[in-house]
């Protein structure tokens, strides 16, 4: 493969040298995520590893991503598209939230780092002169950008959490930035870090997640101009294209093996906050040679409540689906994605005009999406998709008023049985891919006991292949606090395929009372919290179970709904 660099170089890379940067670049991103996490403070970050890193060019394409948030990575472009637009100068570090410049909905906050390592790292094709970087920053080149999204417990708003269930515009959910300069040529620019800091809750904690976002950022930069030293600027540059174009290739050979057809598919959200009415999702997807349209014509207006998922939330539920059912050894960067369209009409639930609200889209509505666009997809590739799994990420948000604590969670489920194996039990499905917060660490840091985490027996739909069971979290809050819950699934199941049985749904308990599926609430010291995950549904016919199959999930207390 070959490619012209930015510098007037032209670098041939053969397949060695490619592989070698291919797993050199990705481990770029990946070391900016081992460093955000390692230097975070608050525990939605250094434990749950809710935060994602990746590495784009300069012309805002993905090159690397780490293996963090789906729901993170997939939407990272439009908010490089959105710095880009800023005339961003090398030295500078901008940072943004808001879901119509760039974001995704406003806890997930986004810094934005231009990469310009000096001339003196790696000239060009054949230079290995070393050096340290330095030299005038304004003489630099941008050669691409370092992101780093993380999910901030508190960015203000009329909930502590920033998750209000009630919420119809986005003012009530928060403080909304649009992508602006947090450091300039190289130095903090106190009065915006004031002005954040100002509007949310915990800003210690905030200050300190912040700083460890920058250092994310800025350890790419080091990374790569360390790789400007060993391969010379110009191997490196035309490694950026390289990578894309072997991606690209592969992921057109996976989707012209596909037959060609549109596929469609509805299903429904459980209301919006304000209203119980089912909210449809509605996909047509077709497949044309080496191509992927994705339209959600069909799909309902935007709502008055907070359901409303921005564009390129949608997109990043498509890419998802779509390299689940291709080869998963395939580098996941811009050539992943340029063979898949996604359409949805302004002022609809999945592209909604300001001031719509959106927090619950990006957590919840995206699961959606992915739920119908697997299922229309497998109509095209049934082996490859498996039933439906919990469908929600089950956000749980408990804080006090005056900011003194804001504990954040996704709650794990079932996963969908696939056509050759069972679910599997209690862990995040679709567009979150966060660890669980340890009992210990809730515990030490928060005025939370939890009084019961453990797999719901019964609730994996039956079938040859058992649904993944869903888990019951109960948590007693010990002052008097805010308790926020954004869930789905407690109405319409998880569905089973080809016979096989439907998981249980969720359910939202206060004191033993069943409250309802996206609610705030205040709430007295001594109140205990009770989330049951939903389950995933089963696949094929329950009677062609094996036996030993059966009696190992009776030993284990894994029963499902119908043994």
């Amino acid at each position: 493969m070959s490619g012209p660099s930015t510098d007037g170089s032209d670098s041939r890379i053969d397949p060695v040298t490619l592989e070698v940067l291919r797993n050199q670049l990705e481990s770029v991103a990946e070391e900016m995520g081992q460093t955000l996490i390692r230097g975070a403070y608050s525990p939605n970050i250094k434990e749950r590893r809710d935060c994602s890193t990746a590495l784009f060019d300069s012309t805002g394409r993905l090159i690397a991503q780490a293996e963090h948030i789906p729901v993170h990575l997939g939407a990272m472009p439009a908010a490089v598209d959105a710095v880009r637009e800023c005339d961003p100068k090398p030295g500078d570090v901008f940072v943004l939230n808001d879901p119509f410049t760039g974001g995704t909905h406003l806890p997930d906050v986004t810094m934005v780092s231009p990469i310009a390592p000096g001339r003196d790292h790696g000239g060009g094709t054949d230079d290995r002169n070393r050096g340290n970087g330095s030299g005038d920053v304004a003489d630099r080149e941008i050669v691409g950008y370092a992101v780093s999204r993380a999910h901030h417990a508190d960015v203000g708003g009329m909930a502590p959490g920033s998750m209000p269930a009630g919420a119809r515009e986005i003012y009530q959910e928060g403080l909304r930035l649009p992508p602006i300069r947090l450091v300039e040529d190289g130095a903090v620019r106190d009065d915006v870090r004031s002005l954040v800091l100002a509007n949310v809750r915990n800003p210690h904690e905030r200050r300190a997640d912040l700083r460890a976002q920058q250092a994310a950022n800025e350890r790419a930069e080091a990374r790569l101009a360390a790789l400007f030293d060993e391969h010379g600027r110009g191997t490196v540059l035309a490694g950026f294209d390289a990578v894309i174009d072997y991606s690209r290739e592969r992921i057109e050979d996976e989707i012209g093996a596909l037959p060609d057809g549109t596929y469609e598919a509805i299903d429904v959200l459980e209301g919006d906050g304000v209203t119980d009415e089912d909210v449809e999702v509605s996909v047509a997807v077709t497949i044309d040679g080496e191509r992927i349209a994705v339209d959600f014509s069909g799909t309902d207006d935007q709502l008055a409540g907070n359901l409303n998922a921005p564009l390129a939330v949608a997109k990043s539920a498509v890419y998802f689906v779509v390299r689940c059912l291709t080869d998963p050894e395939i580098p996941p960067n811009q050539g992943c994605y340029d063979p898949v369209s996604v359409y949805a009409p302004a002022g609809s639930l999945l592209n909604p005009d300001p001031p719509a609200a959106v927090v619950g889209g990006n957590v919840e509505t995206s699961q959606r999406v992915t739920d119908v666009v697997f299922t229309a997809l497998a109509g095209a590739a049934p082996d490859r998709v498996p039933a439906q799994g919990q469908g929600t990420m089950n956000n749980l948000t408990i804080g006090a008023r005056d900011g003194s604590f804001t504990y954040y969670e996704t709650i794990g489920g079932g996963f969908g049985a696939r056509a050759d194996r069972d679910g599997m039990d209690g862990v995040q499905v679709g567009m979150t891919n966060t660890l669980n917060t340890p009992v210990e660490s809730i515990e030490t840091e928060y005025p939370l006991r939890v009084e019961r985490y453990a797999l719901r027996s019964g609730s994996g739909g039956a079938g040859e292949y058992r649904g993944g069971l869903g888990l019951e979290r109960s948590v007693t809050v010990e002052t008097d606090a805010t308790v926020s819950l954004l869930t789905e699934r407690r109405r319409h199941a998880p569905k089973g395929v080809a016979g096989g049985e439907d998981g249980a749904t969720g359910e939202n308990l206060l004191d033993g009372e069943r409250v309802p599926a996206k609610t705030t609430v205040d709430v007295a010291a001594g109140t205990t919290v009770t989330i049951r995950t939903p389950g995933g549904g089963g696949h094929g016919d329950p009677d062609d179970r094996d036996p030993a199959a059966i009696e190992a999930d009776r030993v284990a207390g894994k029963t499902t709904q119908t043994e």
